[in-house]
């Protein structure tokens, strides 16, 4: 991956707002109603192409294909593997918004929750169809060469979090699910590192998973799972060069109290057992802005790059790129400039049709953030 030698690079962790012409066809598609896929594709196309000119035209180095082509950055899984069927199950919620039970209706009749299909394994787990897949490389590749952008990135589930949030009524254990999982995800790890493209896997059941689906056992059940998670990861990326991934951890995209977060100190080793040579987390908003302190005092592998949120992805605030060039300065003087680039605290649209920023606002912050790292490389570089 292109690294920051000459100035501080710029990314994002990878979805941006949609479109509503995209949002009609993606919530068309996980209803499964009939819908003419010419026209899908069409509108996919065009999409990307326009999320990139905006991505590089605010100044990012790094950018993405948007999430367009997904309904959201796990359940998008049942449109290209077997096994998968759509039910009513209950869904497990953030123990920070139980404990505010007003908060989180507040939350709901804003419509701040999103709603959508949740995908429940009753069947083997094969593929179905790499098509979509295709598509969205394709697609990307294409945007890349007319933006002229560095680099492109393209986001994929991790097997943790796909099996930690999609329930399973199928497989014996959770082992073998996991590693079903890590099958079939192996195949679009590779296909995406082959065609050009980096990977960046999606691993918030690193951290989110502890406050949702562990919040009801302790801190050791947890990290036990973690690392059975990270073994299902790292197999599933064997064939793929470290160097070509990004890994992004996160404790959840969304406004609230966040006060049962595991902290950053309790999974930062697991974190660095994990293949991608890149760690993408956040570092903007004010649950997690002080962990630079952690990062500062860990044992960072020599051949790890950080990827520190500068912009926090759940307030419509704009940074101030003196603010952004600040945060980007830390984590220099820890690894390093060479080793660092500034990103996002997660996307800005981690759900099809629902975000908390305005999409106007969102190309603003990553313009700021642009900024801030022109400032940061002005002073790293003097």
């Amino acid at each position: 991956m292109i690294t920051s030698s000459e100035r501080i690079l710029t990314t994002h962790v990878g979805s941006m707002p949609r479109p509503q012409y995209v949002v009609d066809q993606l919530f068309t598609q996980d209803r499964d109603e009939a819908y003419d896929q010419d026209e899908f594709d069409r509108v996919m196309r065009q999409a990307v192409r326009e999320v990139a000119a905006k991505q590089v035209e605010a100044g990012v180095d790094v950018i993405s294909d948007g999430e367009m082509s997904k309904i959201s950055y796990v359940t998008y899984m049942r449109h290209r593997f077997t096994g998968f069927e759509i039910a009513d199950v209950p869904r497990a919620t953030p123990q920070d918004l139980d404990d505010f039970p007003a908060y989180k209706q507040r939350l709901a009749d804003a419509g701040g929750t999103p709603v959508y299909h949740r995908p429940v394994v009753r069947d083997a787990i094969t593929i179905k169809d790499l098509t979509p897949l295709e598509n969205d490389i394709a697609n990307l590749l294409a945007a890349k060469e007319a933006t002229g952008a560095m680099e492109a990135f393209m986001n994929s589930a991790s097997p943790g979090v796909v099996a930690g949030f999609q329930p399973n009524e199928y497989y014996p254990n959770k082992e073998q699910y996991l590693a079903a999982l890590a099958d079939v995800l192996k195949v679009e790890y590779e296909k995406i590192v082959e065609a050009g493209l980096l990977l960046q896997v999606d691993c918030p059941d690193l951290a989110m998973g502890r406050h949702i689906l562990f919040r009801d056992t302790d801190t050791a059940s947890f990290l036990k799972a973690a690392r059975a998670q990270v073994e299902a990861l790292n197999y599933a990326l064997e064939n793929v060069p470290a160097d070509r991934v990004r890994l992004h951890l996160c404790w959840g995209n969304y406004e609230g109290p966040h006060h049962h977060d595991i902290e950053l100190r309790d999974i930062i080793n697991i974190v660095f057992s994990t293949k991608p040579q890149a760690i993408q987390f956040e570092g903007a908003n004010p649950r997690h802005q002080h962990e630079w302190q952690t990062w500062a005092e860990a044992d960072i592998p020599d051949d790890k790059i950080l990827i520190p949120g500068c912009l926090d992805t759940t307030t419509n605030f704009i940074e101030h790129p003196e603010l952004v060039a600040e945060r980007i300065e830390r984590y220099c003087a820890i690894v390093g400039k060479e080793r660092v680039l500034a990103g996002t605290d997660c996307g800005f649209g981690t759900f099809a049709g629902f975000g908390a920023i305005h999409p106007d606002i969102a190309y603003a912050k990553l313009r700021s953030l642009a900024e801030g790292a022109r400032i940061a490389s002005e002073k790293l570089w003097a």
